[in-house]
């Protein structure tokens, strides 16, 4: 990637993401590895797999035969939060390693999405389908059941089944009771929402530490997922440029004037690559 910790890193993930691939046959948990090996070039993924798998089976002994949603549910928060201690991190929510699919696995530990990506993964393997909301501030997941009703489930609060007054409840502890709750709030996601929304949290942590390194590589991550952004375009330009990498900066910055010729600073960032270009002229 960007810095050489790990090259090829990038290309792994878009072929996990690509577009050509449909979106559910995208693999959450891959795909999440993939993001943890930004930290830890030489993870075992395969291995990480079978932690999976492993708690899919030990649900999977659980249930009854013909069990409905609430007795999948209960089975599933068993064997996730009664026996093996899953739960949200409240001490430090903003410590990296709860977007990192192994630390939460070992760690038993995570945010809200982490803790949702364990839970889908582990129901999926019992044939229960489970798929990402997005509310602002607090991801949730959906089930739908043979007629259609919805089931919400917090993955943070131990596997709660949540009302849509629960769900104003979450939002005025985040936001101070300023957010009210919009039925667009409750949509599912698409796995690449997920993904992005899990790599947005890891930026802003980074971009928070001012480690601008690591931010780049993650930046690198969420264009895989949407080349065509012009916004991560252009602060991945700033992001080369600020750690010195001034060529593919200036590449960047126009990359970004091609993909917004009408933006309000296009002008300004079109300045911004001549000034590198002739910077590098003078250094050869």
């Amino acid at each position: 990637m960007s810095d050489g910790r790990n090259p090829g890193l990038r290309e792994e993930f878009s072929l996990l993401v690509s577009h050509d691939i449909d979106e559910d046959r995208i693999s959450l948990e891959r795909a999440a590895l993939t993001i943890a090996r930004t930290e830890y070039p030489h993870l075992d993924v395969e291995r990480y797999i079978r932690v999976l798998d492993r708690l899919g089976r030990r649900v999977a002994a659980l249930l009854p035969s013909l069990a409905d949603a609430q007795q999948t549910i209960q089975c599933l928060n068993r064997v996730m939060f009664e026996e093996e201690g899953f739960s949200g991190n409240t001490e430090d929510y903003y410590d990296p390693r709860n977007s990192f699919l192994n630390d939460v696995l070992d760690r038993k530990v995570g945010i809200p999405i982490t803790l949702a990506l364990v839970y889908m993964e582990v129901a999926q393997r019992v044939g229960f389908p489970l798929f990402g909301v997005g509310m602002p501030g607090h991801f949730l997941l959906k089930h739908y059941d043979v007629d259609g009703r919805e089931t919400l489930i917090d993955a943070f609060q131990r596997g709660s089944i949540l009302t849509h007054e629960q769900c104003q409840q979450r939002l005025d502890h985040i936001y101070a009771g300023h957010l009210p709750l919009q039925p667009e709030f409750l949509h599912t996601v698409s796995r690449r929402q997920m993904l992005t929304r899990m790599l947005n949290n890891l930026r802003n942590i980074y971009l928070t530490r001012r480690d601008l390194r690591r931010a780049l590589l993650v930046v690198d991550l969420v264009l895989a997922v949407y080349p065509r952004s012009p916004e991560d375009m252009k602060q991945r330009a700033q992001l080369r440029f600020a750690l010195g990498q001034l060529r593919a900066a200036a590449d960047d910055f126009d990359t970004y004037v091609r993909m917004s010729p009408d933006a309000s600073d296009a002008d300004e960032v079109r300045q911004a690559a001549l000034s590198i270009r002739r910077r590098l002229a003078l250094m050869n």
